[in-house]
This record gives structure tokens, sequence and C-alpha cells, in this order.
């Protein structure tokens, strides 16, 4: 029985540790990073001159074509690797032994992004070794796979609610400000402040309507048997820019992202970690 408190001591060390903080902060670096090049590339849906995927993996890819771009791409998989693990202690070990539902939801929230890190550095690692790294090329098979088989549709459509939720869940998150709390804002000066708060705002709304028209493109795809509406961000944006108004929504779309790039930078510095 012993042994369990001394595992958690260890973890617990380990969690507080100077170098995880600082892999940690470096993360949010190359968070906004990724931000910021799928920005540009949604930015450039809007107006016609896009060739590529207009999502995560594809500003990975726009980043490793520059010069010196895979050693930042490298750099980028260490980060959310760093932002992972430290996720991952905040799973197992924030509100340890705390029944609150608040504290619980805390939890299970950290996990979540503990695994989505995971998958940004497994996605980079992928543009690194050569191999094929298409979000919505992935998406869009498992979708007509899963739409084959018994009960498919109905998973894939439930698939497509739960990216709905995460859409609202973002632009409710965004919008009654509950980003603060994760922020020291008693070291930030009046002006910081009201800058981070802005940028937060407009960074989680613009990512939760993405996140939500995809969510729905998913939803549309399982009804009517279409896995290529199944494409993720990807299919969202260009089937975004198709529509009347799909130009100036999407730029502002772009525009919000951009700004959670930016909030991202500002994590790095006063996100309690």
């Amino acid at each position: 029985m012993s042994s369990t408190p001394n595992v958690r001591s260890t973890a617990s060390r380990a969690a507080n540790s100077k170098p995880l903080e600082l892999l940690a902060r470096g993360g949010f670096i190359a968070y906004g990073v990724i931000h910021l090049l799928f920005a540009w590339l949604a930015l450039q849906v809007a107006f016609g001159d896009s060739s590529g995927e207009t999502d995560q993996s594809g500003a990975l890819k726009t980043l490793a074509r520059q010069p010196a771009g895979e050693f930042l791409v490298i750099g980028i998989i260490i980060g959310m690797v760093a932002l992972a693990v430290w996720q991952a202690f905040e799973a197992a070990l924030s509100h340890r032994g705390s029944r609150d539902r608040s504290a619980m939801a805390e939890r299970v929230v950290s996990g979540c992004r503990a695994v989505l890190y995971l998958y940004f550095a497994y996605l980079g690692y992928k543009v690194v070794s050569g191999a094929n790294a298409s979000q919505s090329q992935s998406q869009q098979s498992s979708a007509s796979s899963m739409m084959d088989s018994s009960g498919g549709r109905f998973l894939v459509g439930l698939a497509g609610l739960v990216v709905v939720g995460v859409g609202v869940g973002l632009v409710v998150y965004g919008l009654k400000k509950k980003f603060q709390k994760h922020l020291n804002t008693g070291q930030m000066n009046p002006t910081v402040r009201r800058t981070v708060q802005r940028l937060g705002m407009a960074g989680y709304t613009s990512k939760g309507v993405a996140y939500g028209i995809a969510g729905a493109l998913i939803v549309s795809a399982a009804i009517n048997y279409d896995p290529e509406k199944a494409g993720g961000l990807d299919a969202a944006l260009n089937t975004l820019a198709g529509t009347a108004w799909g130009t100036w929504l999407l730029v502002l779309i772009a525009l919000g992202i951009a700004c959670f790039g930016v909030y991202c930078f500002f994590q790095a510095k006063y996100r309690k970690v």
C-alpha cells in the first residue's frame, strides 16, 4: 500500500518540475504558430487562392516547406508532447479526491486536451517522416468505412453532434471569458489584461464557429450518406467559401483564429502551469 503514495509523490514532483513548465510554455508558442498558419490558409480559401489542405495538418505541411521548416515542425512536436504530458498530469493529479462536479469536469477536459495535443504531435511526426498526414482524407475514409458498417451512419452522426457540442462549448467558453481563470491576470497591467481578454474571446468564439460548421457537415454526411462532407475543418471552410457570404465569414473566422494564435503567445507567459 505504501507504494501508491510514493508513486503519487513522484508524479507530483514531475508535474511541478521547472523543465516541464518551460517545455509546456514553449508548447503554447508552438500551438500559436499552428493557429496563425491555419488562419493564413483560411484566408487563402476565402479569396480562392488555396491549393492544399486548410486544417492543422495543412498548416504543418506549409511550415515544413519553409527553410529549416522541418526543424521547426520537430520543435512543435516537442512542444505538443510537453503540453500533453502537462495536461495528463492535470487530469491525474489536479483536484485529486474532490467530488465537486466542476473539478471533475476540469479533469475530463484536461484529459481531452492531452489527447488533442498528442494528436497534433502525431500529425507533425507524419509530416516530418513524409507519411500522408491528411486530416481531411483520413476523416473521409473513416467516415466512409463506418457508414458501410451496421449502425455506422448513426455513429458518424453522433460524432458530428459531439463536434457541434465542442463548437458550442468553445463559443460559450470564449464569450463568458472562462479562459481567464487559467491565467495569472494579477501579473498583467490593465492594457495587457484587456488585450488578452479580447484575443481570447475572439479566438475561442471563432474556433467554436469553425468546429460547429464542421460538426454540422459531419451530421449532414451521415444523413445523406456523403462521406466527402465529413472532411473536418478543411471541408467546413471550403463549403463556407461557396456560400453567398462565405468569403467575409471566412475572413472573420480567419482573423479570429489568428487572434487565438496571438493569445497562445500570451499564454506562454501568463498561463498557470
